[in-house]
């Protein structure tokens, strides 16, 4: 017979131990548990947050979609949306706190671990460009284009536009590689060589362009192309 988490001891249900002890006390499958609310006649919250756990990997969760979540017997579309709504305003939570701690940029492990946790897990290519003030500050972080695994097609005209309107200095570009493979490709060379030439002609200095892959990055610019 199915134990219900009303069955549990007050103290050991998830969400009095998170008011009372704090978040850190609880496991992921707990955590979890509190963001799905209930479980189903089957099985209680605590068994289903640990299916999900079994079924992906954190890799997996980190860009999950609801249509992937609701093949779990007991997740429906709000619980679904919960854990995915949930899951995201974490990253971008992290993400903040990464952007306000990097403002300015020295290297490229500086723009690397300014984007890896945005990119390093995605599953489609996003190419971004980031602006930069005459004191290499960060002017702002600009999408130019998100492609489907590795088709992702970067005009100079698209990409530099931002930097134009305002009125960048110099510009860093980076994109990921779903593979997680951060070598680049024939077409990453022939992308930077133009967009090179195109900051030539416009006057704004592109510094690097790095590939984002699983475990590490490329910088064309420590590789002495640039």
């Amino acid at each position: 017979m199915k134990k219900s988490i009303k069955d549990f001891d007050l103290e050991d249900r998830p969400r009095e131990r998170l008011i009372s002890k704090g978040a850190d006390s609880l496991s992921d499958e707990e955590l979890l548990a509190i963001i799905i609310g209930t479980g189903t006649r089957d099985k209680n919250v605590i068994e289903l947050s640990r299916e999900i756990l079994e079924t992906f990997s954190y890799e997996n969760l980190s860009d999950i979609e609801v249509s992937e979540l609701i093949k779990i017997k007991g997740i429906k579309s709000a619980k679904a949306s919960s854990i995915v709504a949930s899951l995201r305003f974490g990253q971008r939570i992290a993400q903040k706190t990464i952007e306000k701690k990097i403002t300015k940029i020295s290297s490229s492990e500086d723009i690397y671990n300014y984007l890896k946790n945005e990119l390093a897990d995605k599953k489609n290519e996003y190419f971004y460009a980031i602006l930069l003030d005459t004191k290499n500050v960060i002017i702002s972080k600009e999408v130019i284009s998100v492609g489907i695994l590795d088709a992702s097609l970067v005009h100079p005209r698209e990409a530099f536009k931002p930097a134009i309107k305002k009125s960048a200095k110099s510009i860093i570009f980076a994109h990921n590689h779903p593979s997680g493979d951060f070598s680049p490709s024939n077409d990453d060379f022939k992308t930077t060589q133009r967009l090179v030439e195109a900051g030539d002609i416009l006057d704004i200095e592109v510094l690097d362009h790095i590939i984002i892959g699983k475990d590490g990055y490329y910088s064309f610019k420590k590789e002495n192309l640039l």
